[in-house]
């Protein structure tokens, strides 16, 4: 068989590792909480199995132990903690936690463990001395014992994919979280897929026990439907987890990017306290938190050197201007800009008494008055409007 032919087993195996690589430092912070412990067990198995079934693999353990076709119990036993763990993790999503939820998933457990021991037993008791990499249940569909070991793991997974198609169905109109739902969509679609593999593999068998060749269904069809299955279930169980993250990441990028502009034209002024160190490693958001942070200090320090009657100015000209999305950002853009300019040169704070309106600029604005400093064009039109019509009101 040609190389590319394990093409296939390869894709959905490296992104079942890769995301077990991303979630090793959630279960090292948090080994202890069951969710975490069964998405991390869940992607084990299923890359195990992906690991184990691939065919260049099989040909490895089995000149590796001198067994032939010991891949067989190693993958199926995969198989069905892959099953089982995905069962209980439903289970876990579904019901709040109680004592008759926990005694029903050690149930599951058992059971399961139970078919992994008796898939061991069965296998040891067959006569199985050919090696088949490719149509194993096929070839040997009517062995004692070997027989039973085939059909066993086949009925264990169907019966886990039928019930966890049962579950999902039942709770999906009552799931609210978007990303929730997204993971039911492509939990859904995977064991369904399993079902299709189940199929296709009985059909198979059932051929052979009456005496016809439908081998092409557990050779060709059956084995694209497991991997299928493999990377859709992961899929379903890593988005509710990942998601939530990775649209926190992106906001706080978001965030991170807009505060920019208004971060290095405060950077310069002395911090509050002395500004922690952070590298390129550190994560997004201590760095957004420190960005945030400076830049409070920065316009606490600033407060004094606020100017309201230019602030006033600036909103007028501003909402008077054709473009100009927000006014109290521009206004408090060009007011920060100016307190910048005057606590630079060293001169002296406002005079006068303090107006509500400096305090709103200095701290209730940050989000509108960064967002006003990216665009630059905005600021001066509004600038040159004030400084047109001061002229006015001066020869005026």
């Amino acid at each position: 068989m040609s190389p590319s032919f394990h093409i296939p087993y390869l894709l959905p195996t490296a992104l079942l590792a890769l995301a077990l690589v991303l979630k090793l430092p959630t279960f090292l912070r948090a080994s202890r909480d069951p969710d975490v412990r069964a998405t991390t067990l869940l992607l084990v198995w299923a890359t195990a199995v992906l690991v184990v079934i691939t065919p260049v693999n099989i040909e490895r353990l089995n000149d590796l132990t001198g067994v032939p076709n010991i891949a067989s119990p190693w993958a199926y036993s995969f198989l069905t903690a892959f099953c089982a763990t995905g069962l209980t993790m439903i289970m876990r999503w579904r019901e709040a936690p109680s004592v008759g939820r926990r005694r029903r998933i050690r149930r599951i457990y058992w059971i399961y463990a139970g078919v992994v021991a008796v898939l061991w037993l069965t296998f040891v008791l067959a006569d199985v001395p050919t090696a088949r990499v490719y149509d194993l249940d096929t070839y040997y569909a009517g062995t004692p014992w070997m027989r039973e070991h085939i059909l066993l793991y086949i009925a264990a997974h169907t019966v886990s994919s039928l019930v966890a198609v049962s579950m999902l169905w039942k709770w999906f109109p009552e799931v609210a979280n978007r990303w929730l739902k997204a993971g039911v969509v492509f939990l859904q679609l995977g064991f369904a897929s399993g079902l299709v593999f189940d199929v296709a593999k009985a059909a198979a068998i059932g051929a052979r026990w009456s005496g016809h060749d439908w081998d092409v269904l557990s050779t060709r069809a059956a084995p694209p439907f497991a991997l299928l299955e493999a990377a859709l279930v992961a899929l379903g169980f890593i988005v509710p987890q990942v998601g939530p993250a990775l649209q926190k990441w992106v906001r706080d990028q978001r965030e991170y990017r807009r505060l920019g502009p208004l971060w290095h034209a405060l950077r310069n002024l002395a911090p509050a306290a002395a500004e922690a160190r952070f590298g390129p490693w550190t994560p997004l958001d201590l760095r957004l938190l420190q960005r945030r942070q400076r830049i409070h200090d920065a316009l606490r320090l600033l407060g004094p050197y606020v100017d309201p009657a230019l602030y006033r100015r600036a909103h007028e000209a501003a909402r008077c201007g054709d473009g100009v999305p927000d006014a109290d950002g521009v206004a408090g853009a060009l007011a920060i800009s100016a307190a910048v300019g005057a606590y630079r040169q060293g001169g002296p704070p406002v005079a006068g008494p303090r107006e509500p309106q400096a305090g709103v600029v200095v701290n209730g604005r940050i989000e509108s008055i960064a967002s006003a400093l990216h665009r630059p064009r905005i600021l001066e039109d509004v600038r040159r409007r004030m400084t047109s019509t001061g002229s006015a009101h001066h020869h005026g």
